[in-house]
């Protein structure tokens, strides 16, 4: 990306930066999928060991041919 900032010096150090408000929309639509890619990565991590059901086993679930007492449980749980 891009930016076309303008930098405001105070006292001959950088102090501020000016954008073109269209880049900072875009930045923070940046930095915005950016967290939400971070927290899925986090999730994931975090369910990694979390027991898992395949779509015919959700299928028969939702369409009540299967009790909820056979699903698979989390260690210890």
């Amino acid at each position: 990306m891009e930016l076309n900032a303008q930098i405001i010096k105070k006292n001959g150090k950088n102090e501020f930066v000016v954008l073109p408000y269209d880049e900072f929309q875009k930045m923070q639509e940046e930095l915005a999928s950016y967290e939400d890619l971070r927290c899925l990565r986090e999730a994931k991590i975090a369910e990694r060991d979390a027991p898992t059901i395949g779509i015919a086993e959700l299928k028969k679930i939702t369409s009540g041919r299967i009790s909820k007492s056979s699903l698979p449980r989390k260690l210890g749980g």
